[in-house]
């Protein structure tokens, strides 16, 4: 460490294998990752605070003109896949009440395993 940097202190409670893995060099790997970034991390911060402020307030999103020519292009993505239009929730083992209802109300069919095993000689439940 040199001798203008402020010393490590750790503020947080003592954990299991603090010594082992918060060595004196990792501390000061940490430190100095802290002190080189910390200013640029602080800001961008800010500017997301900025920008979440400013959406929640109504500003629309701001798109870059570099990208101009693929929103105006006329170009689709493929169609949904059929597993993905006929969505199904399956409940595989013991359930609360809570699981159950959100798997009636999650808008998609609903698969209810039996339970039952093939007999041996026959492969019929």
């Amino acid at each position: 460490m040199t001798e203008s940097a402020a010393p490590i202190v750790v503020i947080a409670a003592p954990a299991d294998d603090q010594d082992r893995i918060l060595t004196e060099p990792a501390l000061e790997f940490l430190a100095e990752l802290h002190r080189t970034f910390d200013v640029t991390r602080r800001s961008l911060l800010s500017q997301r605070q900025s920008r979440r402020d400013a959406v929640a307030a109504g500003t629309p999103p701001h798109f870059s003109s570099d990208t101009a020519d693929i929103r105006e292009g006329d170009w689709r993505v493929a169609p949904i896949p059929a597993d993905l239009r006929n969505r199904r929730v399956e409940i595989t083992g013991p359930t609360d009440r809570k699981m159950t209802i959100n798997a009636l109300n999650s808008g998609h069919r609903s698969g209810w395993p039996t339970w039952r095993t093939p007999t041996p000689r026959t492969g019929r439940t």
